[in-house]
């Protein structure tokens, strides 16, 4: 049974090359996370406890496509992978299924007037964006993955020397490499005191200013999302808004009462949230808006100007009393897990890297909807 690579599979959808993408999985799962462009084929009670049923419907795929089996480990999507080219096709199983595609990291430059690159690195299994500043030699990362590997290899390539590791808030939908890869490397991890209730961080406060290389780095105090969530204006060429602002929506707002971590309520945090999508509105210039998720299958770069998304984000431009009303109000499904990755990124839980894995797997939610 041949397998293939989940950062093959994205690299051959990023350049539109014909494969076709079965997901063997049960309907409800497809149905809450899956590969953009994939096929859902039930058959995956029949792989369990009939392969002649399930065999008989997967050979009624076409012949002469290329397919790629998909389930959440690898493990019954090699089974339908047997099956179909027992009946004559070409086919191969996605090595580690959806927990495969998750850890998937592709990078971009963005156009910028800085001084140095900004580079994006988006999962497209995930929809997160985490972006590296460099300028004369040193490195920033913002919002780093888990699996910092990803980024120790990116600044290999650039010959850049990491100087600081930065996250806008303690994420709710993702565990945080941010304090990881800067023990590693030696260097302060920058998070906003109000978000590090349990972990060493160093602090950013409301109008600090930072440099890399030959760049300055602002801190705005964005709070609403989370109390300690900040957004940090790279010059006036880009914001990284964190969970704040999105290109078509905002952040919610009850993820860190919901977690037990705030005295406030939500319609105090959406208060507090429209106070500071306040503040982003009348930033000089029209920077990049770059958030730290986008709810897609991001292939980098995923960036839009800041008059862009108030043309297009409808809450971006609402007024308080409706957008209060409305984050308080239709709150729609919350991330998985998310009450332990919170406490696990303000410092409070302790996780193994095999239960980070898990934590992750599914789609992202930290935008209101």
């Amino acid at each position: 049974m041949a397998e293939i690579t989940a950062d093959t599979v994205a690299e051959r959808l990023e350049n539109d090359e014909a494969l076709t993408l079965i997901d063997v999985r049960d309907a409800a799962d497809f149905e809450e996370w899956h590969i953009p462009g994939s096929e859902h084929v039930d058959v995956y009670e029949d792989l369990k406890n009939d392969p002649d049923s399930a065999a008989a419907t997967l050979a009624e795929l076409p012949a002469d496509e290329e397919i790629i089996t998909v389930c959440a480990a690898g493990v019954l999507a090699s089974d339908a992978a047997d099956m179909l080219e027992a009946a004559g096709h070409d086919a191969a199983t996605l090595e580690n299924g959806m927990n495969g595609w998750a850890r998937v990291h592709r990078h971009a430059e963005l156009e910028t007037d800085l001084e140095g690159e900004l580079i994006q690195v988006a999962r497209p299994g995930t929809g997160c964006l985490s972006h590296v500043l460099i300028s004369e030699g040193d490195a920033a990362v913002f919002e780093p993955s888990q699996y910092v590997e990803e980024y120790e290899t990116l600044l290999e390539e650039y010959d850049a020397d990491l100087v600081g590791v930065f996250d806008t808030h303690a994420h709710a939908d993702h565990v945080s490499g941010g304090a990881k890869l800067a023990e590693r490397n030696g260097v302060p991890y920058y998070l906003h005191p109000a978000d590090a209730s349990g972990i060493e961080a160093r602090a950013v406060e409301d109008g600090d200013v930072l440099e890399v290389g030959a760049v300055e780095i602002t801190v705005i105090h964005t709070p609403g999302h989370s109390p300690g969530s900040v957004t940090f204006a790279v010059e006036d060429e880009a914001l990284l808004t964190g969970d704040t602002l999105f290109h078509n929506s905002v952040g919610r707002v009850e993820l860190g009462v919901d977690a037990g971590l705030e005295e406030t309520n939500v319609e105090e945090n959406a208060e507090t949230l429209y106070e500071s999508l306040e503040r982003l509105r009348t930033v000089d210039g029209d920077p990049l808006v770059l958030p730290a998720h986008d709810p897609g299958s991001p292939q980098p770069p995923v960036a839009a100007r800041l008059s862009e998304v108030n043309d297009r984000n409808e809450a971006f431009g609402q007024d308080r009393e409706t957008l209060v009303a409305a984050l308080a109000g239709d709150i729609p499904d919350q991330p998985a897990n998310f009450q332990r990755i919170k406490l696990a990124n303000v410092g409070t839980e302790e996780i193994s890297d095999e239960e980070a894995d898990e934590l992750e797997l599914g789609p992202n939610r930290c935008a209101a909807e």
